[in-house]
């Protein structure tokens, strides 16, 4: 027989606090109003709180009721209430809200409003349509290659894109419960379930061997801030958006260093510049340029941030048909052909993110000491046209 009486029970809604029935059942009366039917009992030697519904909707007696189903499924049919109502709701949720939750937990990471913008039109268009309505939790390889099979061919970039922001959601959901299993990765790889791509096209990169000599003609092209800017982006193998919003705040002149905040790094985490004389030096010909009114190290014609239109316009008059971004892959290429320097310090001068977690705990220094004298060299061999007229190699020049 239970403890409480109906009367007891319309009262307690008013007072906070937790009222026993006997055997478990217990009704829980919040602060904030919120009254509500739990049943504790043991499963597997572990306490479990099954809850039985709201107070306000389910009566005494029928909460007794239910209290009873529980029980018995609990004590003798050995089922795990609580787990079971877990998995349910798991496997509701579908792979459309899985992915709107990564989303918004994510979105803050990313360098700007375009790339938001780009994750989720890219997921209306390709991922939604075909998978937005399944269980995330059921999602197999096979359904994911049909889904991207088409842009998979045909805009190989973008699918690219979309397959590893749908295995991102995939693993989200496994990590929050969603899903039993993570994104199934060798089935998704080009050439197994997956066709091999053809021309696949990467950042038209210069030559490094030609850049000693394209920054003399840029040099001639005049004391503009574009023409600085990317010799600056040359110097430091940065990407644009980081040279164009660069301010004279982030820089350190006198021990040589560029601090560029997280929100502007694409990885959102601030990174650390050391400076070669020969990116000071670009930095003293703006500093004598300087704008009135801005921080901007580089302002555009209206005295806000240049756009990266106007940096690859310096290249397109000078015609050449490399991009901005391509500097970074010769600068990549040039420390593996013409140093010693080991892969990760190139990495981390790139700012690319190790992936290798335990690596990444060693490296929290930034290897700025060994950074520097990379871009020093970088610095030197850029230079190297004024000089001789010839570039040379100088894989015996650093000392790392």
């Amino acid at each position: 027989m239970g403890k409480l009486t109906a009367n007891e029970v319309k009262a307690a809604l008013t007072k906070p606090g937790n009222y026993g029935d006997g055997d478990g059942l217990f009704l829980k009366v919040s602060r904030t109003g919120g009254a509500s039917w739990l049943l504790r009992v043991q499963h597997d030697g572990k306490r479990r709180d099954i809850g039985l519904g709201s107070a306000k909707l389910v009566t005494l007696a029928a909460a007794r009721a239910k209290a009873a189903e529980a029980r018995k499924a609990t004590r003798e049919d050995g089922r795990d209430l609580v787990a079971e109502k877990r998995k349910a709701k798991a496997e509701s949720v579908t792979f459309r809200e899985a992915a709107l939750v990564y989303y918004e937990t994510h979105k803050s990471q990313w360098s700007n409003a375009k790339s938001d913008d780009q994750w989720i039109n890219s997921m209306e268009a390709y991922a939604f349509p075909p998978l937005g309505s399944k269980p995330v939790g059921s999602i197999t390889a096979g359904e994911i290659i049909t889904a991207i099979s088409k842009v998979w061919t045909e805009k190989p970039e973008t699918g690219r894109r979309v397959k590893q922001r749908i295995r991102a959601v995939l693993n989200f959901a496994h990590a929050r419960g969603w899903r039993s299993t993570e994104a199934p990765t060798d089935a998704l790889a080009a050439g197994n379930g997956l066709p091999k791509q053809k021309g696949v096209k990467h950042h038209a990169a210069m030559p490094y061997a030609d850049i000693p000599a394209f920054i003399t003609r840029l040099r001639a092209t005049g004391g503009t801030w574009s023409r600085l800017a990317l010799e600056f982006v040359i110097l430091t193998a940065a990407r644009s958006q980081e040279v164009r919003l660069a301010t004279w705040s982030e820089i350190d002149l006198e021990k040589g260093l560029w601090t560029v905040p997280a929100g502007h790094m694409k990885m959102r985490i601030e990174h650390v510049v050391p400076l070669s004389p020969h990116a000071l030096a670009v930095l003293h010909s703006a500093m004598a340029i300087r704008r009135e009114g801005t921080d901007l190290i580089f302002p555009g014609a209206n005295g806000g941030a240049m756009s990266d239109m106007t940096l690859l316009g310096v290249l397109r008059r000078m015609k050449e048909a490399t991009t901005v971004h391509g500097f970074r892959s010769s600068f990549r290429t040039w420390v593996a052909e013409e140093t010693n320097v080991p892969g990760e310090v190139a990495e981390a001068a790139l700012a690319h993110q190790n992936r290798n977690e335990v690596e990444r705990a060693y490296q929290r220094g930034g290897l700025l000491d060994k950074r520097r004298k990379l871009m020093e060299a970088w610095g030197v061999y850029c230079a190297t046209d004024q000089f001789s007229g010839k570039v040379v190699s100088i894989r015996q020049a650093i000392a790392i």
